[in-house]
This record gives structure tokens, sequence and C-alpha cells, in this order.
């Protein structure tokens, strides 16, 4: 349910008579109405983010909200909710939430617990104001409201503004005994929505791993990382064990953006048996000589790999990531709307297969 905010009043500043009945109700700064002689019966109204009823707590347009009321005898409780334009709508009694009567001691709540319905706070903005009345009989509210149609789950009231309401409610009361009706208010703001500036990222993965985006490490991987600043970052995959997996990820306002990498067991030192000659003096030199310049050959799947990227990025495409694999090596590169995958694998009898895909996305 999406019912209009319960929202405030301006206090009236001249108090208007209503009728010659002593039970006549007079309005008040601090309420629409209220019972000018002090009963022994009491209502007490309150909205679920302040328990003690004394605060103005703060709700945004689209907040739940919960209003309460407490009577410390058998009483009907009666609910009307104002706003800043003027209009009035009666949250209790209604066809959704069962009858008004309360037992002494027990809490009236809007939405009960088990409702299968919220109460979600609406517009205009501004402070709100809620007017809980009680009576030790039930009221007649045909001049106040009414069900408009069989169908209306509300009833429509025909008071406009605190003045009108108080008017209205001053007749009902009019006629009844001075100790039979009590009434208390509730406060509370209601501000606009802010918009959505921040997204989540969910980074899912086959082993363990370490997730660090734009040079801050966020935590472990299989995990939603919420309240993210919007925008383009690099992000960086680790694992003890594991090649890394480095990316780039769009982080948008309001969704998850998922990431999802499959890790690759690091790549094992290849260990090359010397080359000889036969003859023991020169291989005796030419280990020396490999010794002291360090040379060490490379591997010839990465140094295809290493070729074919260099040639892709001379054309103008962007490297987004590269991984080892048990058979070799995959990097991805982007260009616009193209997605080019170059994957090398290693073969029997010391060949190469290197396979360059492309993916382009066009709009239409």
């Amino acid at each position: 349910m999406n019912k209009k905010t319960l929202t405030a009043l301006m206090a009236l500043t001249t108090a208007t008579a209503f009728g010659t009945a002593s039970a006549q109700g007079r309005i008040s700064a601090q309420s629409i109405i209220v019972n000018p002689t002090q009963p022994d019966l009491s209502v007490s109204v309150r909205v679920d983010r302040d328990a003690s009823g004394n605060q103005n707590p703060a709700y945004r347009v689209g907040d739940k909200i919960t209003v309460s009321a407490t009577v410390n005898r058998d009483a009907y409780i009666y609910l009307f909710n104002v706003d800043p334009s003027g209009e009035v709508d009666q949250v209790l009694p209604n066809r959704l939430g069962g009858d008004n009567f309360v037992k002494a001691g027990a809490t009236r709540s809007f939405p009960a617990p088990g409702d299968n319905f919220t109460f979600d706070v609406g517009g205009p903005v501004g402070q709100n104001k809620v007017l809980a009345l009680a009576s030790l009989t039930p009221l007649n509210l045909d001049q106040i409201s009414s069900f408009r149609t069989s169908q209306d789950q509300f009833a429509t009231v025909n008071a406009r503004g605190q003045a009108g309401l108080a008017q209205a409610l001053s007749i009902v009361v009019n006629p009844l005994p001075q100790n039979s009706w009590v009434s208390d208010t509730a406060f509370y703001q209601v501000a606009a929505q802010n918009p959505v500036t921040t997204g989540s990222l969910f980074v899912g993965t086959n082993v363990n791993a370490s997730v660090i985006l734009n040079g801050q490490r966020l935590g472990g991987s299989n995990v939603t990382y919420s309240n993210l600043r919007a925008g383009t970052y690099p992000v960086r995959v680790q694992a003890p064990g594991y090649s890394d997996f480095a990316t780039t990820v769009t982080i948008r306002q309001g969704t998850i953006t998922n990431l999802n990498v499959d890790l690759a067991p690091a790549a094992q030192a290849v260990v090359q048996a010397p080359v000889t000659t036969g003859n023991t003096f020169l291989d005796l030199i030419g280990g020396l000589l490999g010794a002291i310049t360090g040379t060490q050959l490379q591997d010839p799947a990465r140094s295809a790999l290493d070729q074919k990227v260099t040639d892709l990025r001379n054309q103008g495409y962007t490297v987004q990531g590269t991984r080892t694999t048990t058979t070799g090596y995959v990097s991805t590169l982007s260009k616009g709307g193209s997605t080019v995958t170059v994957t090398v694998t290693r073969g029997a009898n010391r060949t190469l297969s290197v396979q360059v895909t492309e993916t382009t996305n066009y709009r239409y």
C-alpha cells in the first residue's frame, strides 16, 4: 500500500469555539483537538522511530512507517493524517487492518504485525502530524468520512485542514460525557529521497582470493561490496599460487556489477637442460658465460602472446587483462565496441597455436 504521508499542520494562533456542550473540543498549538477537561482515559500515539513520543524523527519519501496508539482503558481508537495541502486521511478505522477497538494497556499498530501490506511515506515533504482520538464508545463519523465505494480500503475524509478537522471532530464529541474521550498527537519530518549515487560490486572466484579496487583492498572474493561510488576503476584479484587477474569494472548507481573470475594456477618455472657440444671445455666456457650474462630463455608461448598483443595495441586496442592457463595464456583487449581475445596454446611436438577472436557490439 502506498498511502499519502502524514504531514504537518501549522498551529493555529486563535481558538475556535464549537457548540456549547461541556465535552466540546478546543484547538491546541500542539494538537488538532484536545479535551478541555482532564479525563482519566489516556491515549498515546507514536511513530516507530520515536518510542518516547517527544521527538521529531525524520523519514524519507519511500521509507516504511508504523503508527501505534496505546490506551489505559478499553477504548476505540481513531487515527487521522493531515498534510500541508490540507488533505486529511483517515488511517483507522479502515477495511485493511481489522477493527479499531483496543483493550486496556494494549497497543494498536498500523500496519499491525502480520499484515500483508506496508505503510509507505509519501509526499509532500515537511513537518508532519498524526492525531489519535480515543473514545470509550464508538463514534459516528458519517459527518466526517465515508467509504465511497465497496472497493475502497480507506474512508474519504470530507474535512479540509486542521481547522476543518477540529471543527468536524468537535461536533462528533460534543454529545459525549467529559470523561469519555481524549486525544494525542505525534510529529515527524518527511524529507525528499536523495538520488542514489552509489552502487555495488560482486566478485566471484573459483578459489578464495583478495579483491583490490582502485588500489584499495576491499576484502575477500565471493562477497558483494556496497556503497561504492559510481565510476570506472581498475580491479585486481589475487590468490596465493594463482596468477593475478587484472581488469577494469564500471560501477553504476543503484545496481550490482558482477565480475566472475576463474583464476588459473601460476605457471611453474621451466628448467631447461643445458645444451652440450660434446666438448667438456667448451661446455664449461659456455656455462660460465651464461652465468655471467644471466641469459634466460623466455617461454615461447608468452613470446607469441606478447607479439600478438603488441600488434593489437599498435592498432589502438587496450589490454583489459591477461591470465595464465594450464596450456598457455589468454589476453583480452578492447577498442570501442570491439573485444578481442588472444589465446595461445602449447601443442604436441613443441608447437604453438595462436587464436584471435573478435566480438563487436552494434547498436540498432
